[in-house]
């Protein structure tokens, strides 16, 4: 019987061989040669990929027996995964394989911003003897703010507590006590932007994020402030940031990620205040052994047809065929959770009830945290660190498991106790020979709406007239409602309202439709597809 084919597109490291094993065979193409590639591709069962071969619709198209793309890093902008998906192929990466590295680059910003080290070493290597020129300051006593206290984050504020500089942040989704254990003080954004010395930002790029940091909260900042950004490019607005610069609102920039890369406009690399580097945050040797040796091992399990724990795309391995459609719905149901949530999760319940009790149903549990923190923390969130992610933040979990299901075959619960004292449930089922994931209940209101892409969910006071006034804004701002229930409890209490829209509701829209019927509840939900 033939080896199975894993082709290694990109360079990588001997120990990323040695970890596959002798029980394939193991070919090398140039990912950038697009025929090659192709060809290539014809006859293999797994690919291995940095970020130069772009694994698109084209190129899987010519994978007809491809099972696995293993991505060796974090990122997984070069690789088509609604493609893959559709092809049935699973898609891997690395996700804490560069967390150490991308820490270590900030701190190396932070000095060079406080000690002008860029700027000196280019003087001292035109001849120039400038010492006065290039004074800084220290980072014993100064602040740092830090925009997401996930795995890097708490990485950046024990190396810089180092220097003795006292730490704040700001994560809505890390408790108090979190941060207490971190020796990190928890501030509202606006109150860290005020009282950093240097801020630096570690949060995903969502349609939240994006952007987060613009010209409000940099004109709040000290004059003498830096700001760094070693996460995602967008997190901070180039443009505001550009004219915060240039006009002395802030002292200067640490950048090694863009809103486009390379950058299309070198306005902002070109300042003197700047000191940008091309996206280096993995570019370790250490990093890049920790990444080959991370994917091929995941390729292994694939192949091989165990549980891949780093799958993005699918769960993967020796999961009953029963149970594998829910893990899709669970997911959701997280990051319908995650949208919902007021404060920071300290207690999660995945309840199982109906039919799925009969079998090992433990992977829900694992798809509940990846839904809920995937858009919490700046890393990948897998199936394998997703319990070390809740673990960090002090999220203790159960999975229950009961037999009885009045109303459903199957019905799965994510109940999770907040910081600020409330509760929040989200219930859903599979409904129908043909799967459908619905949301079917939200704290007790009953409610069933297939998942969407972008729902919006409110609650108010039970009156006639509110659906005229949120079905008019929407309409006039050309945002259609494809779908919507009402749930309510008794007449004239809280009515609960889930809608289903094609397109994302701009923030200011959807605040003003908030006020307008006096919500005390107005979230925009925005699933992605696992």
């Amino acid at each position: 019987m033939p080896k199975p084919v894993v082709l290694i597109a990109e360079e990588l490291s001997p120990a990323t061989i040695e970890a596959l094993g002798p029980d394939f065979d193991v070919r090398s193409v140039d990912g950038t040669d697009r025929p090659a590639l192709f060809d290539a591709l014809a006859d293999a069962d797994a690919v291995l990929i940095r970020s130069a071969t772009k694994m698109d619709e084209e190129a899987i198209g010519h994978a007809k027996g491809l099972k696995v793309i293993a991505r060796a890093g974090v990122g997984l902008d070069n690789v088509d995964i609604k493609a893959a998906t559709t092809a049935g192929v699973m898609v891997v990466n690395a996700p804490t394989s560069n967390i150490v590295s991308a820490a270590e680059l900030t701190c190396g910003h932070i000095l060079s911003l406080a000690r002008h080290i860029p700027a000196a070493r280019a003087s001292l290597g035109a001849g120039e003897w400038k010492r006065s020129a290039y004074t800084g300051i220290e980072l014993f006593e100064k602040t740092l703010g830090v925009v997401g206290l996930g795995r890097i984050g708490a990485l950046v504020a024990a190396r810089m507590q180092g220097f003795g500089m006292r730490v704040v942040a700001y994560d809505p989704y890390v408790t108090s006590a979190r941060a207490q254990q971190l020796g990190v003080e928890l501030l509202t954004l606006d109150e860290l932007v005020a009282q950093a010395d240097f801020l630096t930002i570690h949060m995903p790029r969502t349609p939240e994020t994006t952007g987060m940091i613009s010209t409000e909260q940099l004109k709040a900042m000290k004059p003498t402030a830096f700001v760094v950004n070693v996460a995602r490019g967008g997190l901070i607005d180039e443009s505001a940031l550009y004219e915060a610069l240039t006009t002395g609102e802030i002292a200067g920039a640490g950048l090694d990620v863009f809103t486009s890369e390379p950058p299309a406009d070198t306005r902002l690399t070109a300042l003197a205040n700047v000191v940008a580097t091309p996206h280096l945050g993995a570019s370790t040797d250490e990093a890049q052994e920790k990444a080959g040796v991370s994917v091929a091992r995941s390729v292994k399990l694939a192949l091989e047809g165990d549980l891949v724990p780093d799958a993005v795309n699918v769960a993967g391995g020796v999961i009953d065929p029963f149970v594998r459609p829910g893990i899709a719905l669970v997911e959701k149901l997280g990051q319908v959770f995650s949208g919902l949530a007021t404060s920071a999760l300290t207690s999660l319940d995945v309840e199982v009830r109906g039919e799925l009790a009969d079998y090992d149903v433990s992977v829900y549990r694992l798809a509940a945290l990846k839904g809920i923190l995937s858009n919490v923390v700046s890393e990948s969130v897998s199936y394998v660190n997703a319990p070390v992610f809740a673990e960090q933040r002090g999220i203790e979990t159960r999975l229950i498991v009961e037999k009885e299901s009045p109303e459903y075959r199957n019905l799965t619960t994510l109940r999770g106790a907040l910081a600020d004292g409330t509760v929040l449930t989200v219930a859903g089922t599979l409904a129908g020979t043909r799967m459908v994931q619905k949301i079917v209940g939200v704290n007790g209101y009953e409610v069933e709406v297939p998942l969407g892409r972008h729902h919006i969910v409110m609650l108010y006071t039970d009156r006639p007239g509110i659906v005229a006034v949120y079905g008019q804004s929407f309409g006039e701002a050309g945002i259609n409602i494809a779908g919507m229930q009402i749930a309510r409890r008794e007449a004239g209490g809280q009515a609960l309202s889930v809608l289903t829209v094609d397109s994302r509701v701009p923030d200011e829209l959807l605040a003003e439709v908030g006020a307008a019927i006096d919500a005390s509840v107005i979230r925009q939900i925005e699933i992605v597809e696992a």
